[in-house]
């Protein structure tokens, strides 16, 4: 489980910085890679999961921003509790180059990016509905906010890029949860903030798949 937290309040930052990381997660390390980052011809299924995933990115931003799953947590935690490898499969490789001097000698594999990709969404999808049959502070209004997320993760897992990975989840999540609605509400604000996180890294992979700079 990775913790981060975030200075100051992540509910103030997030309207600041989303602007700036919605660019950013097209951007690869070096620049020489942004300059294939305009999508291929004809990879319409590329780009219907690229839009649907920064469409997650927008959703779970407004649901931070919201204040009903937040309110009252004087954490800033952001939690990336889904034991997937994400960020190690889906980092594009470096290259050597006059204004990158770092290099990382390992391929990227789209395949195994999209597994861990469709990981984290079944592990989220199972969170979020887990969370919404426990104890709740506001049930109507936590379950309306939360519910959206849900419809973005199933239409995710019907895009063409994720259909094809045939993957079952079957860890307990709802384990996570006890009879304290506060608890479970900071838990789960938490998770969100990790999720917000981790929907960063998967635009900015799939900006990176989008480019095919791995196919050349």
């Amino acid at each position: 489980m990775n913790t981060l937290r975030l200075y100051p309040s992540s509910s103030a930052l997030l309207p600041l910085l989303l602007p700036l990381l919605l660019q950013l997660q097209l951007l690869t390390l070096c620049p020489s890679a942004t300059s294939a980052l305009p999508l291929r011809a004809g990879d319409s299924g590329c780009a219907q999961c690229s839009l649907l995933f920064r469409n997650l990115l927008l959703n779970v931003t407004d649901l931070l921003q919201s204040d009903n799953l937040c309110f009252g947590i004087t954490s800033d935690k952001a939690v990336v509790k889904s034991q997937t490898e994400t960020l190690l499969t889906c980092t594009p490789p470096l290259t050597q180059n006059s204004s990158c001097n770092l290099q990382r000698n390992v391929s990227f594999s789209e395949r195994d990016c999209l597994r861990n990709i469709m990981k984290d969404l079944l592990y989220y999808e199972a969170a979020i509905k887990s969370y919404i049959h426990s104890p709740l502070r506001s049930p109507e209004e936590e379950v309306a906010l939360l519910s959206p997320t849900l419809g973005v993760i199933e239409s995710l897992k019907n895009c063409s890029l994720l259909k094809s990975e045939d993957i079952k989840y079957s860890e307990d999540v709802a384990q996570m949860w006890g009879s304290d609605t506060y608890t479970n509400r900071q838990e789960m604000c938490k998770m969100m903030r990790g999720f917000y996180v981790r929907a960063i890294t998967i635009n900015r992979a799939m900006g990176y798949i989008s480019s095919g700079e791995h196919r050349k």
